[in-house]
């Protein structure tokens, strides 16, 4: 039977700390004491050789962007001139980076400040200009095996799940479950911005002194990325391979990251900021075989104005001396230091860089979506004057071969595959199985049958269905809130959710993270169809295609973009009493209510985080399971969500509602988005079968194969 209990998405730690390399300190320069009798000279003598040391120090610094590590003592003229282009330096990088930017890159210098002393390095941490580098596991989770076939060099990566963790994941699971902590962190400080923005409108009418607008001005700079990009950090929780150098496991040509901060969580690309990822000379020690800094990744997204991009074939503008306020201009001259010269030992190396490309995009919510587009070689480098007169490094990139094909381009054309009339589908075979039910059309495509057919053997129904023998509990009091539930320590539903309220406003209402039941505002509260605390029930929002598949039958995607934590469809049917349908095994849309023993971990089921509110809901005897007493039937009546396929690695996840009543044995049964999942991807959850738990009519175990594709695919579906 399906399992509603076994797709929470769990938050996955594989960091440790990392300490940092400590230099060995300079001796400072003196003068003879022979020259103290001949003060004249002495001080002649002092001033030049103070002047040729403040030039080694200069070439010191040039060379190796971590210079101040070193702890070298200087005269206090060095000092000073130091201090000066310090100061000067560190008042350019405050115009270019936003108040809190600060904080964040406080909390960083923090971090790796409290790091322990372990000493098997692998990838050290490489601090520049405060912008973070990366992490990696230290504890024995990361193992690397290296093979070596001809002059190619395979790097196999195995990874070992955390400690109470059964089974192994693979690196793109790994990979997967870190992006989804990182945007349930996200919208942890989503929730909080949205508190504060309310909080400002509450007292926009209250007569304000000039201090207070002051700080209310700062507090508006905000960013829930860079917040959870920081707790992420802060706890260890980024997940990074042993080597950033060529490809990343986990990550395949295609993968598509949704912000910088998405990547720098898995080391993929480890500034939020800049378009140049680089190894720093600090980790030397630990990449004997290359001369430091090399380059491992950059980013084209349009930053330079000197850019050409020709796909296979890119000439990438060096980093620094652009306008980081948005007009891309140059502003100064580019220095051959950090991730130029990064690019020229790559290329005199033949060390290769990831190249990620960055494209507009309306649904992401920094305004951009990046695609990675495989391993490629610096050709060439040169300097030339650019587009504003100033001096500029230009690298020419060739894409590597034997990689897949150039992806970019496809994605955009894949976007244009979508019509704006549903006529226009190729292999259209219904216009809508909904017959006008849904506020939205759900047309069905058919390219795999000759003649094509359309879904056929149920009626769609829009609302559950109730069995005779089925006897609905008592509906639940409700809030007494009006209009809108806003103030969750006043609202009895938002009390009920541990005194919040589980979504967040954000794209229409997105849900924080899986719990183990939310409790949505129902038909007794005061409030209307517009409280954030009734986001599952507005219906479908994301036009949805039922299309057919070579091997798994009916599948389901969108048309459009959906945000993590959004709500898709609700699972609808027929409510019955299991003892209803067990008699009928060929029955595959069978869905079990089985929320309360996803609760109590019975079964080998996944418990969910946070407290339920109401303890009558466990009932007693917690310790005994009988085993669901309901479950939802689409065999012969359901709407969309009996089409949308399983995976053993979903997109979507199975959520536990109560609105109407709070009998956790009749939940809501709503799909959500696990991941953010791109146009024209199917989509999927976890049926969630125990292998050999499916027994046929003559009593013998029956055996279905599971053609899901996924890496972690257990090869069977029950």
């Amino acid at each position: 039977m399906r399992n509603c209990g076994v797709n929470g998405m769990t938050q996955f730690l594989l960091v440790k700390d990392i300490p940092r390399l400590k230099m060995t300190q300079a001796p400072s320069i003196g003068l003879c004491a022979a020259h103290s009798h001949f003060p004249q000279i002495s001080s002649l003598i002092g001033y030049v050789i103070s002047a040729f040391a403040m030039v080694v120090e200069a070439i010191k610094s040039n060379e190796n962007d971590d210079a101040s590590a070193r702890g070298t003592r200087t005269s206090a003229r060095i000092q000073k001139m130091k201090s000066t282009k310090e100061a000067v330096k560190r008042r350019e990088r405050e115009e270019a980076v936003t108040k809190v930017e600060k904080p964040l890159k406080k909390q960083r210098r923090q971090y790796n400040k409290g790091k322990g002393e372990t000493r098997n390095v692998l990838t050290d941490v490489v601090q520049d200009e405060g912008i973070f580098n990366g992490v990696v596991d230290l504890n024995g989770s990361l193992v690397n095996n290296e093979e070596v076939k001809g002059d190619e060099k395979k790097e196999m990566v195995v990874f070992s799940p955390p400690k109470g963790q059964t089974g192994e994941k693979s690196v793109y699971s790994m990979v997967t479950d870190t992006v989804r902590a990182f945007y349930k962190h996200f919208l942890h400080f989503v929730q909080v911005e949205e508190k504060r923005c309310k909080k400002e409108d509450d007292d926009e009418k209250k007569p304000k002194s000039k201090k207070q607008d002051t700080v209310e001005e700062k507090a508006k700079a905000k960013r829930p990325d860079l917040k959870a990009l920081s707790q992420m950090m802060s706890t260890n929780t980024i997940l990074t391979p042993q080597t950033r150098i060529g490809s990343v496991p986990g990550v395949d040509v295609g993968h598509q990251f949704f912000s910088r901060c998405e990547m720098v969580t898995i080391g993929f690309h480890n500034h939020w900021l800049n378009g140049i990822d680089y190894i720093g000379a600090s980790s030397q020690k630990d990449y004997p075989e290359y001369k430091l800094p090399i380059t491992v990744a950059i980013v084209l997204s349009g930053q330079y104005e000197d850019d050409l991009d020709n796909s296979e074939d890119v000439v990438y503008t060096g980093q620094g001396g652009n306008n980081l306020l948005g007009n891309k201009r140059q502003i100064k001259d580019q220095v051959m230091e950090r991730g130029n010269l990064g690019l020229k030992n790559c290329m005199e190396q033949g060390v290769p860089v990831r190249v990620i490309r960055g494209h507009q995009s309306r649904t992401s919510y920094v305004g951009k979506v990046y695609t990675y587009d495989g391993l490629y070689k610096v050709d060439k480098y040169w300097a030339e004057k650019g587009l504003s007169g100033f001096t500029v490094f230009k690298f020419r990139l060739k894409r590597m071969e034997g990689q897949p094909s150039l992806v970019t381009e496809q994605v955009h054309f894949a976007r244009g595959r979508i019509p704006n009339e549903v006529s226009e589908l190729r292999g259209l075979v219904c216009e809508d199985i909904s017959k006008g039910l849904e506020n939205i059309l759900i047309p069905a495509t058919n390219l795999v049958d000759d003649p094509p057919v359309s879904p056929s053997g149920s009626t769609y129904i829009k609302s559950l269905q109730i069995a005779e023998n089925v006897v609905l509990p008592s509906s639940a009091s409700g809030c007494n809130c009006k209009g809108s539930c806003t103030d969750p320590r006043s609202c009895a539903c938002a009390r009920l959710n541990g005194s919040d309220f589980p979504y967040v406003h954000r794209d229409g209402g997105r849900l924080i993270e899986p719990k183990a039941v939310v409790f949505e505002c129902g038909p007794n509260c005061g409030c209307g169809p517009g409280c954030i605390n009734r986001t599952s029930q507005r219906g479908l929002r994301y036009r949805l295609e039922v299309y057919k598949t070579p091997k798994k039958g009916w599948a389901v995607r969108s048309w459009d973009f959906i945000p993590s934590g959004a709500p898709v469809c609700e699972y609808i049917g027929v409510l019955k009493k299991t003892d209803d349908v067990d008699c009928n095994p060929e029955n595959n849309y069978i869905f079990d209510i089985d929320c309360l023993q996803t609760m109590k971990g019975i079964g080998g089921r996944e418990r969910r985080v946070g407290e339920v509110a109401m303890p009558s809901l466990l009932g007693e005897n917690d310790d005994k399971d009988s085993g669901p007493e309901f479950c939802i039937d689409a065999g012969t009546s359901g709407n969309v969500a009996r089409f949308i396929n399983h995976s053993c690695q979903p997109n979507l996840f199975v959520q536990c509602v109560l609105s109407a009543h709070h009998d956790i044995t009749q939940a809501r049964v709503i799909l959500f988005a696990a991941d953010n999942i791109p146009p024209l991807k199917e989509l999927t959850y976890d049926y969630g079968y125990e292998l050999d738990s499916v027994h046929g009519p003559d009593g013998k175990i029956k055996q279905l194969a599971c053609y899901c594709g996924a890496p972690d695919c257990r090869k069977r579906l029950f």
